[in-house]
């Protein structure tokens, strides 16, 4: 016995919802990544006062080099130690903008231009706010610290920063 084609056409229908809701409901249930994301050491910085030449901090880093590494930066972090940081590394000085779209932790974003020098300091950034947060002029590297040790390390526009990978 054959079946019309309209009531073909409906059992096809009701056949394809019923597959993507199958494999719908399928995905629900698998486990999500929630592995954390943790620091990795990739180098050493250091501050140093703008005017007495001394070491202000040292800090062990990550860096940030390539465009993912850049986009995605510390999102998804829970917490970061206090002599950590990340030094985003820019081809070319420019002035830059950064957000805190899925930042976890408050921090303070300190840019720096292509001599090392510090150019501003945006202290205690808003965890996960999209509000654009600009450099105050052409930058190449940015350091991102926890929220609060700028102020603590008393760091201000002149200082500036050395830094090295570690092999």
């Amino acid at each position: 016995m054959s079946v019309p084609k309209p009531l073909s056409r409906v059992l096809l229908g009701f056949v394809c919802v019923f597959l993507c809701l199958a494999g719908c409901k399928e995905s629900q249930n698998s486990p999500l990544d929630t592995t954390p994301v943790t620091f990795s050491k990739e180098g050493e910085l250091q501050i140093f006062n703008s005017d007495t030449d001394s070491v202000r901090v040292a800090l062990d880093i990550e860096l940030a080099l390539t465009d993912y590494e850049i986009q995605t930066g510390l999102m998804y972090r829970n917490s970061m130690g206090e002599k950590q940081g990340m030094l985003f590394v820019f081809q070319e000085e420019a002035p830059h903008s950064f957000y805190m779209k899925n930042t976890l932790i408050p921090l303070d974003i300190i840019f720096i231009d292509k001599d090392l020098k510090i150019v501003n300091i945006h202290q205690n950034a808003t965890p996960l706010s999209e509000s654009g947060i600009p450099s105050a002029g052409p930058v190449q590297y940015v350091l991102e610290i926890n929220a609060g040790l700028s102020d603590r390390w008393k760091l201000v526009p002149g200082d500036r920063i050395r830094y090295e990978k570690t092999p």
